[in-house]
């Protein structure tokens, strides 16, 4: 039986044929979304309020190893929003090709597994952000709230762009 048709028994719904590139590209166009949108909630629920710098200005910093101030600050600090963002989705959209598991409560589990990955372990692990005991409960309720939100967009573009390139 071919790998699709023993997708669609399984699921009882009509599938595609597994591809990574298809996967990659769905991915990074929903990463790209979730990122406009997780922006946007930040707006609402903005996860510093007392002034600390963003995980990306710090890094930006970090890779030209010197402070940064205006336009520059601005688009190192967009740049590496925006790729990681991307990056992530793609990356999602690849691991949501071969284990459909990984797209489990809409992508919502895909945003808090990100969440703990991001802001609980690899940040801090960096220096790029305060130690998970070290951050007030507003900042990680709404990384929280804000990864669930890009998790679901990326999810939700990602099916729809999926099933549009066959």
């Amino acid at each position: 039986m071919s790998e699709t048709l023993a997708l669609e028994a399984e699921s009882g719904q009509k599938t595609h044929a597994r591809s990574l590139a298809k996967g990659l590209l769905a991915g990074l166009i929903g990463g790209l979304a979730a990122t406009a949108a997780k922006t946007l909630a930040e707006k609402v629920f903005p996860p510093r309020t007392h002034g600390e710098p963003e995980p990306p200005s710090v890094l930006a910093e970090k890779i030209f190893g010197t402070r940064l101030e205006g336009a520059q600050k601005l688009a190192a600090t967009e740049t590496i929003h925006w790729g990681v963002g991307a990056a992530t989705g793609a990356a999602y959209g690849a691991l949501a090709e071969f284990y459909p598991a990984a797209t489990a409560k809409d992508g919502a589990a895909f945003g808090m597994a990100l969440t703990s990955l991001t802001h609980g372990t690899t940040l801090p692990a960096l220096g790029l952000s305060a130690e998970p005991e070290d951050q007030t409960f507003r900042e990680r309720s709404s990384e929280m709230a804000t990864h669930v939100v890009y998790g679901v967009v990326t999810e939700t573009v990602r099916r729809v762009v999926r099933k549009m390139l066959g």
